[in-house]
């Protein structure tokens, strides 16, 4: 279950410390108990935001389990006191639940992006994994939901009945989903972001040496200059401030 893994704090945040399996795990074990649980996924721009904006920080901190997602996570982790992180790679994470969860029936539903992309990820999981189950997905809107939008996309869920709800709206507005359908629709929910791009092939996945060296960051800044530059380059130097510099007071919990 998610609330038996252990914490570490890092840049105020309580980081699970875990091994992808274990996470693995955890999930399927909480999402079949039939409890929500927000899953949020922290690489050095979320920790950025995080330092910036007091009430995201808040969000993340207080959620069921932040997850290692970026490898300078785990380096941060081996220079400053307390336990090492292993990271714990979102495209990863997804593939692992879609894989490993069909042993135990679990159920998946895909919120955001467009039609074609959720038409193309679905295939593209299918022939993949035979015999994964996917029960329903919804598109993104780009934009606030009116009450009847959103009412109509929960009915959605909720007649689909799915185990776990992956959320790709990108950060941080996929966060605050993730809480919500946690906390309304008694679901396990992971926002995911670019990932149902990289599955259902929109966007280019980097080449594994650079996954491995943790230079992935550089690769998705060189692919898409004119809109991730301020995110990589501003975000990386807050991140450092926020993981080394003076520690912030703030609540926790531990899910």
């Amino acid at each position: 279950m998610l609330d038996t893994l252990p914490r570490r704090e890092l840049a105020g945040l309580p980081v699970c410390v875990t091994t992808p399996d274990e996470a693995v795990t955890a999930i399927c074990d909480t999402a079949l108990s039939g409890r929500g649980a927000d899953i949020h996924l922290a690489n050095s721009y979320v920790v950025s935001l995080a330092h910036r904006d007091p009430a995201y920080h808040r969000l993340l901190a207080e959620g069921a389990a932040v997850l290692p997602d970026g490898k300078p996570l785990t380096w941060a982790s081996r220079l400053l006191p307390g336990a090492r992180l292993s990271q714990v790679r979102g495209p990863s994470l997804f593939d692992d639940l879609m894989d490993k969860g069909r042993e135990r029936g679990i159920r998946h539903y895909l919120l955001g992006n467009t039609d074609e992309v959720l038409a193309d990820l679905r295939a593209e999981l299918e022939r993949r994994y035979p015999g994964v189950t996917i029960v329903g997905s919804h598109k993104s809107y780009f934009r606030p939901l009116t009450p009847a939008e959103l009412a109509a996309q929960d009915a959605d869920i909720r007649a689909a009945d799915p185990d776990i709800v992956w959320v790709g709206l990108g950060t941080p507005l996929q966060d605050a989903e993730t809480r919500r359908i946690a906390r309304e629709l008694g679901k396990v929910a992971i926002g995911v972001g670019v990932v149902f791009d990289f599955v259902a092939g929109r966007k280019p996945v980097a080449p594994r040496i650079m996954t491995t060296l943790g230079i992935e960051w550089l690769f998705r800044l060189l692919s898409e200059p004119k809109r991730l530059w301020r995110r990589y380059l501003i975000g990386n130097a807050v991140f450092l401030r926020a993981a080394f510099g003076p520690r912030r007071r703030t609540a926790t919990a531990s899910g």
